[in-house]
């Protein structure tokens, strides 16, 4: 029985991928390095130094640690700036009523996600209250596919994996789930892919299978 759901932030409860898409490509633009939507699809669910490292197979030239170290806080402060456009308008459709229903229903939610920004964006659309438990890039060591985040929120949910379920848009997330032994709702560009143990176009659907 499901008791708990951990729900990625980024492509699961809220769209920031504009915002990061053209973060990177100012930063991508200035070191005249090609970038585009394709390989900003293989930064989903991994960590900013991640996405660097990403980005930069296609660098010309070495950078030295404080470069990289310089790229990633440019990168940062470009796409914290453009944070201020977020409202609650941006939530994606069917997360407000699946919360009620798990609120109604007294199954524990949780935030497991990458980015160091979780609770910035979480306040931004008015959800910052809405979670039993918030783990975010700042309090992990290891990004998706490592299941560390996972594992951190359902030791906070105080629950079994067994009785927990992810909620991930990333394939890389899917497969952290997995890494964790917790069964995964796949959306967006994982259920594209169809790697999760449920695959739907809508968070909504996972009413169905409580």
């Amino acid at each position: 029985m499901i008791k708990g759901i951990i729900f990625d932030l980024d492509g699961v409860i809220v769209s920031t991928d504009k915002y990061h898409y053209a973060a990177w490509k100012q930063l991508a633009d200035r070191e005249n390095i090609f970038f585009d939507e394709q390989i900003n699809n293989r930064l989903r669910g991994v960590s900013r130094r991640e996405s660097l490292n990403i980005i930069l197979e296609r660098a010309s030239k070495e950078y030295s640690e404080a470069e990289i170290n310089e790229m990633l806080e440019y990168k940062n402060q470009i796409y914290r700036k453009s944070l201020v456009n977020i409202t609650p308008k941006d939530i994606l459709p069917g997360v407000k009523e699946l919360l009620n229903y798990l609120t109604i229903n007294c199954i524990k939610k949780a935030i497991g996600s990458s980015s160091k920004n979780t609770m910035l964006i979480l306040e931004r659309i008015g959800l910052s209250d809405c979670f039993d438990v918030i783990v975010d890039g700042t309090m992990i060591s290891h990004t998706k596919p490592d299941p560390e985040v996972f594992l951190k929120a359902q030791k906070g949910l105080n629950l079994a994996n067994t009785e927990c379920l992810v909620v991930e848009d990333a394939v890389a997330g899917v497969e952290a789930s997995h890494n964790a032994n917790i069964k995964a709702v796949a959306v967006g560009d994982a259920a594209l892919h169809g790697v999760g143990d449920y695959n739907f176009s809508n968070v909504l659907e996972i009413k169905n299978i409580l």
